[in-house]
């Protein structure tokens, strides 16, 4: 009796609704992960790009190193900062984290 009630249950075809309403916390799942973690992290991206891209002499910034200077040259992706009188240093131009207030 037993064995007969399982083979029903695993043998049988399950009908088109049951299978959407199987699939329906999945997909939510994702749509969340998309909106919490996908998105905001594709903006900061982006946003972090126009701002390397917007770069320009005189411009304060920070680096991911925590330095903290002023932009000389800009080179392709080389950026010369002024980090102290007669000091200057060589970054790349990814390593630019942020403006400063001058």
């Amino acid at each position: 009796m037993i064995g007969e009630a399982f083979a029903q249950s695993a043998g049988g075809a399950q009908d088109p609704q049951s299978l959407f309403v199987s699939l329906i916390p999945i997909i939510a799942m994702f749509g969340i992960f998309y909106f919490i973690l996908i998105r905001p992290q594709m903006k900061q991206k982006k946003d972090h790009a126009n701002m390397l891209d917007n770069l320009k002499e005189g411009n304060n910034v920070l680096t991911s190193g925590g330095i903290y200077g002023r932009i000389m040259k800009i080179k392709d992706d080389i950026i010369t900062i002024q980090i102290a009188e007669n000091v200057r240093v060589k970054v790349a131009k990814g390593s630019i984290t942020s403006l400063k207030e001058k």
